[in-house]
C-alpha cells in the first residue's frame, strides 16, 4: 500500500472505529490535516516480596510496637507503568507546528481506581483517560512551548540511566526519594504546568518547566486548585478539602530545569529543581518535634550524572544527587542527604542484556521521630532481559534494599504497580529491615 492510500485507509479507520491499529510502531492516521500517532506499553510481572518483619518485632527506634499481620514473602502479579496514549499536530506554516498528547495508565492486572495502603492514599484515578503526560503546545525549529502535565524535567533527565525501571529495582527507591517512602518527590509529573524544550545546539538541550502552586491556603495546607489531591502526594484529610489538610508532603510553586549534552557515546546531564513552601507539619507531634521544628520551608534537588558506552557493549552510568530541606530544627531534618547511583549494562550478542546496580542514601541531620538516626541505606539490584524483537520482551529483576537502623527505605516506588513499605498490617512502621523481591515480567511496545 502507497503512502496515500495508507494515509486514506488510517483516517477511514479512524472515523469509523474511534482507534487505529495496524502493525507498524507508532500507529499513524491523518484526519483531515491533523497527523495522528496511537502508541502504548504494557507491562505485566509475577514478584514476590518480604519487608524482612519477623512475628515479635518492634518499630524500633520509633516504639516498641509489635509486628502483626501476613508477615514473610508474599506473591503477587502487578502491572507496571502500562500506559496508552495519542499525540498528534498540524503544520502552521512558517515552521510551526500545533502539537497535542493525551495518554493514560493502563492497569492490565488491576482494577481502576484510587489507591489505598497502610502508608498512603490516592484519590486519583491512573487509568482515566489523560491521567499521565498530556499536553498542548506550539513547536519550531527554536524549540516547543506546552502547557498541560508532565514527567518534569529533572525526573527526565537520567530515566535512560536507570536500565530497572517500573521494576522492583527501580532506581527511585532512592534517586529523588526524599524520606524513604513510595513516592519520590524529586521523581516526578507534575500538573498545571508550563514548559519549555530547547532544540540541539551542537548536542546541548535545555528544557525548564514552571507549575504555579494554585494553593488558597498560605501554608499550601489546601489541595491545589482543580487539583483531586495534595500537590507532592497523598489524599487530603478531609474532601472538600479544608485549611490544614494538606500536611504530609505539599507544595506551591515547583521550578525544574535540566541540561543535557550527547555526543558518540557520551550523555551528561545536570538537573535543578525547587518546590516552594513545603508543608510537613504532619510531622510535629510534640513533645518532639516541637511545633515549628519541622515547618513550612522549600525543599529543592540537584543532581549530575554521566553515561558512557564502551566498545565491549557495555554502557555505564553514574548518578551523584543532593537533596536540601530548610527545616528550622536540623534535628527534625529526615530529607536532607546525598545520593549515589551507579549501574551498568551489558549486551550479549543482539537479543539479551545483563543489568547491575546500587543506590546508596547518606544520612540525614535528624528524623522528627527520634532525632539524629542512623538511617542510611544501599539497594542492590541485578537483572536479566531477552528481546525477542524491538517490541517484545522478557526480564528478571532482583532487588535486595538494605535499611540502616533508622531509614525505611521501600522497593517498586514510581512504576511497580505492587511496592513494598516499612509498614506492617496496622499500618506501623518498621525500619532497619532488609527488603527483598524478585519479579519476572514480560513488556510489549506498539
Amino acid at each position: 500500500m502507497n503512502r496515500h492510500r495508507c494515509a486514506l485507509a488510517c483516517a477511514l479507520a479512524f472515523a469509523t472505529t474511534g482507534a487505529f491499529a495496524q502493525a507498524s510502531a507508532p500507529t499513524t492516521a491523518v484526519v483531515a490535516d491533523t497527523l495522528i500517532q496511537l502508541y502504548g506499553h504494557l507491562d505485566v510481572s509475577i514478584d514476590t516480596a518480604t519487608k524482612g518483619i519477623k512475628a515479635g518485632d518492634t518499630n524500633a527506634p520509633f516504639g516498641s510496637t509489635p509486628a502483626t499481620g501476613r508477615l514473610g514473602w508474599q506473591p503477587d502479579i502487578s502491572s507496571n507503568l502500562s500506559y496508552v496514549g495519542v499525540r498528534g499536530g498540524r503544520d502552521l506554516g512558517a515552521g510551526l507546528r500545533a502539537v497535542f498528547q493525551f495518554e493514560t495508565q493502563i492497569d492490565v492486572s488491576a482494577t481502576p481506581g484510587g489507591s489505598m495502603s497502610s502508608a498512603s492514599s490516592d484519590t486519583s484515578v491512573k487509568g482515566a483517560l489523560a491521567s499521565r503526560n498530556s499536553y498542548l503546545g506550539l513547536a519550531s525549529p527554536w524549540g516547543a512551548l506546552k502547557a498541560g502535565k508532565t514527567d518534569a524535567p529533572y525526573k527526565l533527565s537520567t530515566a535512560r540511566m536507570d536500565p530497572f525501571s517500573a521494576t522492583v529495582g527501580d532506581y527511585n527507591s532512592i534517586i529523588g526519594n526524599t524520606g524513604g517512602d513510595n513516592r519520590a518527590e524529586f521523581d516526578t509529573r507534575l500538573s498545571h504546568a508550563a514548559w519549555y524544550e530547547s532544540p540541539s545546539f551542537g548536542g546541548f538541550h535545555v528544557d525548564a518547566l514552571w507549575a504555579p502552586g494554585q494553593n488558597r491556603a498560605s501554608d499550601n495546607s489546601e489541595t491545589a486548585s482543580g487539583e483531586p489531591d495534595c500537590t507532592g502526594g497523598n489524599t487530603p484529610a478531609a474532601i472538600p478539602s479544608t485549611t490544614g489538610t494538606c500536611t504530609d508532603g505539599s507544595f506551591g510553586t515547583a521550578y525544574s530545569i535540566a541540561g543535557r549534552y550527547e555526543a558518540g557515546p557520551v550523555y551528561a546531564i545536570a538537573a535543578y529543581e525547587k518546590h516552594k513552601g513545603v508543608n510537613r507539619t504532619g510531622d510535629e507531634v510534640p513533645p518532639f518535634p516541637a511545633a515549628g521544628a519541622v515547618g513550612v520551608v522549600d525543599e529543592q534537588a540537584m543532581k549530575a550524572g554521566i553515561q558512557y558506552k564502551l566498545p565491549t557493549h557495555t554502557t555505564l552510568n553514574a548518578i551523584y544527587e543532593r537533596l536540601t530541606r530548610h527545616a528550622p530544627d536540623p534535628n527534625a531534618n529526615e530529607r536532607q542527604h546525598n545520593a549515589f547511583w551507579l549501574a551498568a549494562t551489558q549486551t550479549i550478542g543482539a537479543r539479551d542484556d545483563i543489568n547491575v546496580g546500587w543506590a546508596h542514601a547518606g544520612q540525614t541531620p535528624g528524623d522528627p521521630n527520634v532525632g539524629p538516626v542512623d538511617n542510611k541505606a544501599n539497594m542492590y539490584t541485578a537483572g536479566y532481559k531477552h528481546h525477542f524483537d524491538q517490541r517484545t520482551n522478557w526480564y528478571a529483576v532482583y532487588a535486595r534494599q538494605v535499611n540502616h537502623t533508622g531509614a525505611h527505605y521501600d522497593l517498586g516506588a514510581s512504576g511497580h504497580g505492587i511496592t513494598t513499605d516499612c509498614h506492617d498490617a496496622d499500618g506501623h512502621c518498621f525500619p532497619g529491615k532488609t527488603l527483598q523481591a524478585l519479579s519476572v515480567g514480560m513488556q510489549y511496545n506498539f
